[in-house]
């Protein structure tokens, strides 16, 4: 069980890795773009924009990603719980004294 555990901490540490890599290279994308228009507040805004939209999908996508598989992982790993085989009954202990007795 140890081995699942490491294996998804290293998937989430490099999913994160990837997400922060890609949304530093759309702000440095966007910055070169805003330097290079020199002043074209239209087309600026414009590529703020979408910058800022692509950063925010790629990070959502991630985060909604990562807590489905939370999830499921959780599900299975319950049901998993669930379904394995209960000890057997064992038979019910005598009554420790006898039944008292009933008027009439």
């Amino acid at each position: 069980m140890k081995q699942d555990d490491g294996l998804e901490l290293a998937r989430a540490r490099y999913g994160l890795f990837a997400v922060l890599a890609s949304n530093l290279a759309i702000a440095g994308v966007a910055v070169v773009g805003v330097w290079r228009l020199d002043g074209d507040k239209a087309v600026i805004v414009g590529v703020l924009t979408a910058a800022f939209t692509a950063v925010s999908s790629m990070t959502t996508a991630y985060l909604g990603i990562k807590a489905v598989s939370n999830t499921a992982r959780s599900i299975a790993l319950g049901e998993k719980r669930e379904t394995a085989p209960a000890a057997p009954a064992s038979e019910p202990a005598a009554p420790a004294s006898p039944p008292a007795p009933q008027l009439p």
